[in-house]
């Protein structure tokens, strides 16, 4: 039996998830397909290489930032463009205050509300969840929206608005900031540390990203308030950290110099990042059949009518291999000791997911605070250089649900080729020519999906973190 189900998303629902059942109700086969294309590649084609600075962070209104830093990236390479000091502390600030806060709106406002579902509603645990995370009408969102409306006026500051901001450039940032907004800036960090500690975490960060084990984890959140505790009880009680494995494989670019860029397969050590293995396919996709390309020779020429097509989204891979991007795979290339041991014990899961990005919100603040003490007003934050007529560039970037990477050709002045690879291409992607699965797809076989199942898989789905929009720009 086949059912499809969908829309998954709390912001657009542009997903939907055909599932294939057997007797007993369990998922034996999964498509993920990315129903909306827009064509954000080929709008860029034929335009002045500083367009992209405004076009491309319209692609999402929720990772504008990652967008717009992965362009400026990818512009700077081009050009050889070293950005300022200044400009290099300033790009880390706005990356992360975006990340940390889709962090935060991915936990209370897309994955928690799952909680509260009547399935539930036997279960120890439910009435206090449906009182705190109920769609709308939960506690939570009293706090949480005006602690997120907070921590984002450090955009203000930082990049002059949010979303779409102008301000990262390849040489930096325009927006350069004076010694009195710096002590804003900090007190901002201040207010949304009180939040995280009070409220999400229930400890202080520090301790919380000092924790080197799953059973560590454990003694931890027990009977410990706090809004990732509460998840961490019902997590266990419905056996997530077991749920979800995807391909068991994870890649990073790195981020703001406190995570290395690489590959990380479990069983092994981490490999550092080849970017010339990443590929794309589009057998599966309603896109023109080829070769399988890296994104320096890809193209997106649509073709709506393909036999055996069954998304918009093309099916990256790294050497072949379907990888999984985001907070965890960040994580695990780090070698971070609580997510390596989860990983290890039970394989990618809907748990491990949840808590990596727990970990990076309770060291990426610390490390912003750091970073916003280095700022040295006075000196420059953006250096400048000429925009050549012939070169070719890359930009890659971590946005909060995982690498995000722009690659530019620039001929006679002008864009003549512009690929972008996001992050949910990676997880929601499709299979390939030779029958792979992406880490969705198989993160969802085995699941109960029957009559009367729990909504497991909506919350394996939700783990990720999807951002359809973004998937095929």
């Amino acid at each position: 039996m086949r059912i499809t189900l969908g829309p998954f998303n709390r912001v657009e629902g542009d997903l939907e998830v055909h599932l294939d059942l057997d007797s007993a109700g369990e998922v034996q086969d999964a498509r993920v397909n990315s129903p909306l294309f827009r064509g954000f590649e080929n709008i860029l084609i034929g335009r002045a290489p500083a367009d992209a600075l405004a076009i491309v962070p319209r692609i999402c209104g929720i990772c504008s930032v990652a967008q717009s830093a992965a362009a400026a990236s990818a512009l700077a390479d081009a050009m050889g463009l070293t950005p300022a000091p200044n400009g290099v502390l300033a790009r880390n600030l706005i990356q992360a205050t975006e990340n940390l806060a889709d962090h935060l709106t991915h936990f209370y406002l897309f994955f928690m509300p799952d909680f509260a579902r009547a399935a539930y509603a036997e279960r120890s645990w439910y009435p206090a969840m449906a009182d705190r995370f109920a769609a709308v009408k939960g506690s939570a969102a009293e706090e949480v929206l005006p602690a997120r409306a907070n921590f984002l006026k450090m955009m203000g500051f930082l990049a002059g608005k949010w979303p779409h901001s102008l301000a990262l450039q390849p040489g930096g940032s325009t927006r350069a900031m004076s010694a009195a907004e710096r002590i804003r800036i900090l007190a901002l960090l201040r207010d949304f540390r009180a939040f995280l500690e009070g409220r999400l975490l229930g400890d202080r960060l520090e301790a919380v990203s000092a924790l080197p084990s799953e059973d560590a984890l454990a003694a931890w959140a027990a009977g410990r308030p706090g809004d990732f505790p509460a998840f961490l009880a019902a997590a266990a009680d419905l056996g997530l950290e077991t749920l979800g494995q995807g391909s068991g494989c994870f890649m990073s670019y790195g981020a703001y110099g406190l995570f290395p860029a690489g590959t990380w397969c479990a069983g092994t050590e981490a490999s550092p990042l080849d970017p010339g293995r990443i590929s794309e396919d589009t057998c599966h996709a309603w896109l023109a059949d080829g070769d399988a390309l890296h994104p320096t020779r890809g193209e997106t020429l649509v073709d709506a009518e393909k036999p055996d097509a069954y998304t918009w989204c093309k099916a990256p891979r790294y050497g072949g291999t379907a990888l999984e991007v985001g907070a965890l795979a960040r994580q695990l290339v780090g070698a971070q000791p609580l997510l390596r041991d989860l990983v290890l014990r039970h394989g990618g899961s809907v748990t491990a997911r949840v808590t990596a990005r727990m970990i990076e919100l309770a060291t990426i603040l610390p490390a912003m605070e750091s970073w916003v003490r280095e700022l040295a007003p006075g000196e420059p934050f953006c250096t400048h250089g000429p925009q050549t007529d012939e070169a070719e560039g890359a930009g890659l970037v971590e946005a909060a649900r995982g690498s995000l990477g722009h690659w530019i050709a620039i001929r006679r002045g002008r864009i003549a080729r512009y690929q972008i690879v996001a992050p949910t291409t990676w997880n929601f992607s499709p299979r390939d020519r030779e029958g792979r699965p992406g880490p969705l797809e198989q993160a969802l076989v085995g699941l109960p999906a029957g009559e009367g199942a729990p909504p497991l898989v909506q919350h394996v789905v939700r783990s990720f973190d999807p951002c359809m929009v973004c998937t095929v720009h």
